[in-house]
């Protein structure tokens, strides 16, 4: 389980194929605490840690998840959003993120707002399950973000210069694909309504 908080944008240092699967080894400022099997989310992605050094560490993604995800895109210098996953003792400073990627989305514009920035995303929504709502929470890459503007098949985020910073946002440009995580509840709700309607018709 993750909160949504990223700790850094590592850079993807080689990416390796192997038959269906794609090793993508990335340098990061905190691999040498890694551990072997450890989790990171990785643009909101859940990946295990196979192989690590000092400065660097790998990760494996099979082709179920490079089908559904932006990692099979990744290419040598991208910047990549990671997470630990979160201590049981600790804060949720974002929202309850699973690591589990729903679908992408493609970014329609980018609009600078006096030091901030708002980013619109539009989608084609894989079952009905997938929706927004207005102040509602987003796993956009894995960070946590409030909804404005939500449509049916598209939203905005608002981005503050830290976030910018910090996560792999300041790449983000229109036609740029991202991964996304919609609220695990409001996943549930939608769907136990449409299961409710379902039962009325009959």
């Amino acid at each position: 389980m993750f909160s949504g908080i990223i700790e850094t944008a590592a850079q993807v240092v080689k990416l390796e194929k192997e038959k269906d699967n794609l090793h993508i080894t990335m340098k990061c400022s905190f691999a040498n605490e890694l551990k072997i099997d450890q989790s990171i989310s990785h643009n909101g992605v859940c990946l295990t840690v196979v192989r690590k050094d000092k400065e660097t560490y790998t990760v494996t993604a099979i082709k179920e998840t490079l089908d559904k995800t932006n990692l099979g895109l990744l290419k040598p210098g991208d910047k990549v959003n990671l997470e630990r996953s979160t201590r049981l003792d600790g804060r949720l400073d974002g929202h309850m993120v699973q690591g589990h990627v729903d679908q992408t989305a493609v970014c329609t514009s980018v609009k600078e707002a006096g030091g901030s920035w708002y980013y619109s995303f539009e989608y084609e929504p894989a079952q009905d399950d997938y929706i927004t709502v207005e102040k509602g929470s987003v796993s956009v890459n894995g960070v946590s973000l409030t909804v404005v503007n939500s449509k049916p098949r598209s939203f905005e985020v608002a981005i503050i210069p830290f976030t910018w910073e910090v996560t792999n946002f300041h790449q983000i440009k229109k036609g740029t694909v991202v991964n996304l995580e919609f609220d695990i509840l409001g996943k549930y709700i939608a769907k136990i309504v449409k299961q409710q309607l379902g039962e009325l018709e009959k």
